[in-house]
């Protein structure tokens, strides 16, 4: 049983129906490794061992009877906090949500159950997952496995963590801002951001428990340890919402090569408007290298007909738009007025815009998803980097939008830090993290593989193949 906390969600559902371990034993296994080993992370806030338990029994009976609920049947795995799980509290690190217990699953997690997860529980997050990091004064903070004194990422921070930790093999997290994809870097995971649209998420916290809004650039998606385990989770959870439902179907085109050195790829490794920190660049140099090296077609000039800065403008505005449902009424107005040009001022001010200013900002995105339309007729995907430096040491100073964080020397704006999750994330396209190397210091870096909307296959194709090149997800000292 010690190879089963690294081992991949689709082996250990195999091991299960060839009756090699029961659902029983993986959740017992991992309950316990959780209870061993957490305590200095803190990454699974909420645990309900007596229902994962009974689950599992029932799993194994039907097994036993010959039913098979599906690919996942019977495979642990935890869910960020954020996602509603029927009869499992679930806070998003609110203490006004503290004891709240919902009555249905969010619709991801109803898809992963259908297919057979048994929910262990919730993994940690900042509050409203709204931050780089994940610390919330419900559930504490929740710390990098390479180095405690970091955080391990956010705002999915808790679900990178545990799957770094070997304490569950898959997760669900969600991506606005690049909650899915910061944290997979920070914490040596695989991630992926699936194309706006395609994975519904109702039932997701924010807004209020209830809420029907779906969020303008927010995503749920899946995180894992392998490629392939973000592939099932992909096609299990992909489809229309509950408004397309009765008559849309979604059918992903297949990956656009079939072999790995038919793939065209552009690599966008640095950029004036956010510089890399040199040890980290150099890591990602490496491993393009190595995908030149197999054959693959590699441009590092070929670029989309707009900048790193213009398009992270749009995004940083469209951000705040999305996120300014969670302001007081009576703060609008005030926000509106600030004047200054500190990130805490122009954060304020985006947060109070106007519709026709949204509007504008709209156009921007969408003149900008044609350029990107353009340039995938030439280039099959884009590799960029995830943040400009590794995982950052715990700030929990307020307003937030006034942090700073060391890059290369220099104190940066803290936004500075999401600047690469602005050219897929404004313009809705997939893209997928992978961890091509660790620093001297033995903090991961991971690469970001974007490519065409609705291209997630080819993506996460890529992925799996460069990956294989450069070696599995690392794990943690102590581990």
């Amino acid at each position: 049983m010690s190879e089963l906390a690294y081992s991949s969600a689709i082996a250990i559902a195999k091991k299960i129906r060839q009756h090699e371990m029961s659902s029983r034993e993986a959740v017992d296994y991992f309950l316990a490794r959780i209870e061993k080993l957490d305590k200095g992370i803190n990454s699974v806030v909420t645990l309900d061992a007596e229902r994962a338990r009974i689950d599992a029994d029932a799993a194994d009976a039907g097994l036993a009877r010959g039913e098979v609920r599906g690919p996942l049947h019977g495979v642990p795995m935890t869910i960020k906090d954020s996602f509603q799980t029927a009869g499992m509290r679930t806070t998003s690190g609110a203490p006004e949500l503290a004891e709240f217990i919902p009555q249905e699953d969010a619709w991801p997690v109803a898809r992963l159950r259908e297919a057979g997860a048994i929910i262990l529980g919730k993994t940690n997050l900042p509050i409203y997952a709204g931050d780089l990091q994940s610390y919330n004064e419900v559930f504490g903070t929740t710390n990098n496995p390479y180095d405690p004194s970091r955080t391990p990422g956010g705002s999915s921070g808790g679900s990178a963590a545990a799957l770094a930790c070997g304490f569950t093999p898959l997760e669900l997290g969600s991506d606005i801002g690049g909650s899915i994809r910061l944290p997979s870097h920070m914490s040596g995971v695989v991630g992926h951001k699936p194309s706006y649209g395609i994975v519904p998420a109702h039932g997701q916290i924010p807004g209020p428990p209830g809420s029907l809004t779906l969020a303008d650039l927010a995503v749920a998606g899946p995180m894992a340890r392998s490629v392939e385990d973000l592939e099932l989770a992909l096609d299990i959870m992909a489809g229309p919402n509950r408004w397309e439902r009765p008559a849309w179907r979604l059918k992903l085109p297949s990956p656009r090569r079939k072999a790995l050195k038919q793939y065209r790829v552009a690599a966008w490794l640095d950029d004036p408007a956010c510089r890399v920190e040199p040890e980290a660049r150099d890591l990602l140099e490496k491993g393009v290298q190595t995908l030149a090296a197999a054959g693959v077609r590699v441009n590092y000039e070929a670029r989309p007909a707009f900048t790193l800065e213009k398009v992270a403008d749009t995004f940083f505005a469209l951000l705040q738009a999305a996120l300014s449902g969670g302001v007081a009424r009576d703060r609008i107005e005030h926000y509106a007025a600030t004047a200054g040009e500190t990130p805490a001022a122009r954060t304020r001010r985006l947060l109070a815009m106007r519709h026709r200013e949204w509007l504008s900002y709209n156009e921007r995105r969408l003149q900008m998803r044609k350029r990107w339309e353009e340039f995938f007729t030439k280039w099959d995907a884009i590799l960029m980097p995830v943040m400009p430096c590794p995982a950052i040491p715990h700030d929990h100073s307020e307003p937030m939008a006034s942090r700073t964080a060391l890059v290369g020397g220099e104190q940066r704006p803290y936004w500075d830090l999401t600047t690469w999750m602005a050219p897929a994330g404004a313009c809705y396209l997939p893209a997928t993290v992978i961890p091509v190397g660790r620093l001297s210091n033995g903090l991961p870096i991971g690469i970001q593989i974007a490519g065409p909307y609705l291209g997630d296959r080819t993506t996460l194709d890529l992925a799996k193949r460069f990956l294989a090149l450069v070696g599995d997800c690392p794990r943690p000292p102590g581990f």
